[in-house]
């Protein structure tokens, strides 16, 4: 027998819908309500409420799409073969962020497996894959889930993204999941007939907000942290990257990010491993990494827009949009020097102060990137930086990210400067959705002076030219630069000073008019010669060997600098001893 069990607290009545039967539920005081029933794993079940019938809340599975029924999904059934296996720390971690369904050609966690090994030869220790909770239609970014607990059944569903994992730890992966708790998506978002999952106290980019601390929030709450936990428990993920935590309202006591925070590191205690909780936000607020006991949330980590944007600012000269708050040089510096460049000071893209300084934090608990989904997926067309800036200052940029004390994100294809572009691409059935998400993504760019006519999300070829195409390794000038990112992981490993992640410890010097950049790591340099022409780059301390150059160009390191051929870098390293 199974025990059926489904919170809908405004309900009149509840029935359970299975096989061809519905069977009355019964309601306890806490709002729920529970039958039970002898079904087997993969029973197609609904719940009728006040006659309607709808799709299980907590489904752990939909093979038909999140408009039809549930299907249960024994978790226990499933053999994992990853026994003793413990991720990386962040300390020493390497990202390589993936979107399943572009990839691979197959667009399925089967397909990603095929590729792995090249991950692994790439140096990077951690998956990290954009969100598969089921959404409607048959291919998206995902970030529009509404079964929060049931993988996408075009990827594999929930046996697909076990095996995905488990061939990851047999690799010495790490995998971390992307999650969206701030919204739900627009189409077969049902959990507001079951009770109060959203309030209108606050809105958000996508409408109501999560109702995190509003009457009935109690309920949402465990709703979300039990779904966390899920992944952890039955999925065997090793961490959760949290999406845009600046859209979850909650002016609890105890905020809904430190309880979940609390809950996933218990889950991994319990399996014998430490699960890293990442948060993206806005806010360059420090208060998500301090410890509840200091006031804080307790997350392990947040993505750092601050480095990208200074980063893309400097290495394609635009300064549309939020990108107008950098450009100079200094604001490259300050980001690589405290983790972000707005410490509270006016940011004039926002007209106001922006963030709070990060006194007492190391480099570990920033995520950084030079390109991801969204900074690449969110422009009109989709380009890459290689596209933008060029290869020379790609790898400069490559350079930069890779020596940082930070966390590096690399997005797939990225280490190969793939020509592919990641545009943005869905699959509504609705007409009317269709409509407004086309011209949604016009209105978005108006601050941008980008040009090219914004590709239709609907059109097919839009995902076509999205995916990956794996046979560009194999021929220049991709392979070229795959040798580069691999070479710089080579010796981010090698080098102890590369390592290190006090942020004490990094000094940037930098000539604003003459475009050169130096960033001292203890005894390691890295540098950067962003200028048009070749020049001398001062450089204090003699004795510095060279461990990776750019490719091309006149290179000489002198007692008291470096000549450097236009767009190019060079990192030094301790002389070898006698």
């Amino acid at each position: 027998m199974h025990e059926f069990r489904v919170w809908a607290p405004h309900a009149s009545t509840v029935e359970l819908a299975l096989r061809d039967q519905r069977t009355p539920m019964r309601r306890d005081d806490d709002g729920s309500w529970s039958t039970r029933a002898a079904a087997e794993d993969g029973d197609a079940y609904a719940y009728v409420i006040d006659g309607d019938e709808l799709p299980d809340p907590r489904s752990g599975s939909q093979p038909d799409g999140v408009h039809a029924r549930s299907c249960l999904v024994r978790h226990d059934a499933y053999v994992w073969h990853d026994a003793g296996f413990r991720a990386p720390p962040l300390e020493g971690a390497i990202l390589y962020e993936l979107h399943v369904g572009t990839f691979s050609r197959a667009g399925t966690f089967d397909g990603a497996i095929a590729h792995l090994d090249h991950l692994v030869a790439l140096g990077v220790t951690h998956v990290e894959l954009l969100p598969v909770a089921a959404f409607d239609g048959t291919h998206g970014w995902g970030y529009d889930g509404v079964a929060l607990y049931a993988p996408f059944a075009p990827y594999g569903g929930p046996e697909g993204l076990k095996r995905l994992v488990d061939a990851c730890h047999a690799r010495g992966l790490g995998v971390v999941l992307d999650v969206v708790y701030n919204h739900l998506g627009p189409s077969g978002n049902y959990l507001g007939r079951f009770g109060p999952y959203f309030t209108e106290r606050y809105r958000t980019p996508w409408g109501a907000a999560v109702n995190y601390d509003d009457a009935g929030s109690d309920a949402v709450r465990r709703f979300v942290i039990d779904n966390a936990v899920g992944w952890v428990r039955d999925y065997h993920v090793d961490g959760l990257r949290l999406d845009a935590v600046h859209a979850i309202f909650d002016f609890s006591a105890t905020h809904v990010l430190e309880e979940l925070s609390r809950a996933v590191h218990a889950a991994g205690a319990a399996l014998g491993k430490h699960v890293a909780v990442i948060a993206e936000s806005d806010l360059n607020d420090p208060r998500l990494l301090h410890a509840p006991e200091a006031g804080g949330y307790g997350l392990d980590a947040q993505w750092s827009d601050d480095v990208h944007h200074a980063l893309h600012a400097v290495l394609t000269g635009e300064r549309h949009g939020y990108y107008e708050d950098f450009g100079p040089l200094a604001e490259l510096a300050r980001a690589l020097e405290r983790g972000w460049s707005y410490d509270g000071r006016y940011s004039p893209h926002r007209r106001r102060r922006h963030g709070r300084g990060t006194a007492g934090l190391d480099g570990t608990r920033f995520v950084v990137f030079l390109q991801n989904h969204d900074q690449i997926g969110n422009r009109a067309t989709g380009e890459r930086l290689e596209h933008l800036a060029g290869a020379a200052r790609a790898r400069i940029g490559a350079a930069l990210l890779l020596t940082s004390p930070f966390v590096p994100l690399l997005f797939q294809g990225e280490e190969w400067a793939s020509s592919s572009p990641f545009q943005y691409f869905t699959a509504h059935r609705d007409e009317a959705l269709a409509t407004a998400v086309r011209e949604g993504r016009k209105r978005e760019f108006a601050a941008f002076a980008w040009q090219g006519e914004v590709p239709d999300p609907q059109a097919a070829a839009t995902l076509d030219r999205s995916r990956l195409d794996w046979a560009e390794l194999q021929s220049e000038p991709h392979a070229a630069m795959l040798r580069w990112y691999r070479d710089l992981i080579r010796l981010r490993r090698a080098e102890p000073d590369l390592c290190d992640p006090r942020l004490e410890r990094t000094r940037v010097s930098f000539d604003e008019d003459a475009r050169w950049l130096v960033v001292e790591r203890g005894a390691a340099a890295v540098v950067c010669n962003l200028g048009s022409a070749a020049q001398r780059v001062p450089l204090r301390g003699a004795g510095r060997r060279v461990s990776l150059a750019s490719p091309d160009g006149d290179l000489r390191v002198t007692d008291d600098g470096v000549w450097l051929a236009a767009e190019s870098v060079v990192i030094l390293s301790a002389a070898a001893r006698e």
